[in-house]
């Protein structure tokens, strides 16, 4: 990377974004002040003209009670965008709100966004497009295993393995890493939204009760479990009883809604074997050492992290605020891109290294 004095000029008085465009959440880290926004995903838009009418925290208030006029949509579907114009507004009003707690006029930002491996090439110019557009002086890309592993601190620089499981809204991710690149990958379309829906379905069959799904989502985070609770809680769900077609609400325990999420960690765990299966033998032996390290917001279902333990016999841990993860490693990068660009995802037409 050549030294621009223009560039290093803007680089002193710039915001440097790392950017978490995740399905559930979008999470901002600004260099030098840490995470300054975590907003859901969601975005109100006119249903005639698709002008967002709001976004983010704002509009996921709205998800089931908009009027007929306006609809609450997620632009983000399984990690990837999925309505292009919707996502760009939505980034141009985060890249702006970080930059409204400033005082003085800055320059546009450079920008590392994080995307799931595994997309294609069309899916990887959407966000690099979407992201300049939004006012980005310059954008790169970085697959959010690799960006939750800088994120979580693990040596992924170093010749000995490691390995990392980002469980988000959308998409699960895994990678097993050493010297820098990744030797083994997965990605899952089932995670958190797919654990909302499991919940759903199991009111509606079992108590006849259609559930939202932000009382799905609430349900999952205070009860939801992978593993018996050393107490097991009680919960209320509220929604209509699809019988009279009248509110109703109904108690169910921790145990019920860890029936109900079974299969969806089934599924986690059985990626979690298949890809350590293929790992090589030596990276084995580095992973029993340093264990497994949990990262998203999914990554903190009550016992999750004991439960896979159990399985695959290696210790697994939770990542030092999960959540948080992937934007923090995206902002990292930009702290020293000279040396961290490798770390980075490049276009086939036009790299996003050039900058």
């Amino acid at each position: 990377m050549s030294f621009s004095p223009l560039n290093w000029l803007l680089g002193l008085f710039s915001l440097d974004i790392g950017i978490d465009l995740g399905t559930a959440n979008t999470l901002v880290y600004v260099r030098g002040k840490g995470i300054v926004i975590n907003e859901p995903s969601w975005v109100a838009v006119d249903r005639k003209t698709r002008v967002p009418l709001a976004i983010g925290a704002e509009a996921k208030e709205l998800v089931g009670r908009t009027p007929t006029n306006i609809q609450a949509v997620r632009p983000l579907r399984d990690g990837v965008i999925s309505e292009f114009e919707i996502t760009e507004a939505m980034l141009r009003y985060f890249i702006d709100k970080a930059h409204a707690q400033n005082y003085v006029p800055i320059p546009r930002p450079r920008v590392v966004v994080g995307i799931p491996s595994g997309v294609t090439e069309v899916e990887k110019r959407a966000v690099y497009d979407a992201t300049i557009a939004a006012g980005a002086r310059a954008a790169y890309l970085i697959e959010e295993p690799m960006a939750a592993a800088i994120g979580a601190g693990l040596p992924v620089g170093e010749a000995r393995g490691s390995m990392v499981l980002d469980i988000g809204g959308g998409t699960t991710e895994i990678a097993i890493f050493s010297m820098g690149g990744i030797v083994i990958s997965r990605s899952l379309r089932v995670a958190g939204d797919e654990m909302d829906e499991d919940i759903i379905e199991y009111a509606r069959s079992k108590h006849n009760l259609a559930i939202g799904e932000r009382m799905a989502e609430r349900v999952k985070i205070s009860v939801g479990s992978a593993y018996a609770l050393s107490e097991e809680k009680m919960v209320t769900l509220r929604g209509r009883n699809l019988v009279t077609g009248l509110p109703e609400a109904v108690e169910v325990s921790s145990i019920e809604i860890r029936d109900s999420l079974a299969e969806s960690t089934r599924t986690l765990i059985n990626l979690v074997k298949e890809a350590i299966d293929e790992t090589p033998p030596e990276i084995i032996a580095d992973l029993m050492e340093v264990g497994v390290c949990l990262a998203g917001g999914v990554s903190q279902l009550h016992g999750l992290a004991q439960r896979l333990q159990d399985e695959i016999k290696v210790t697994c841990w939770v990542a030092e605020d999960p959540l948080t993860c992937v934007a923090r490693g995206a902002g990292y990068i930009l702290d020293d891109l000279d040396n961290l660009a490798r770390f980075l995802v490049g276009l086939e037409r036009g790299s996003t290294r050039h900058h």
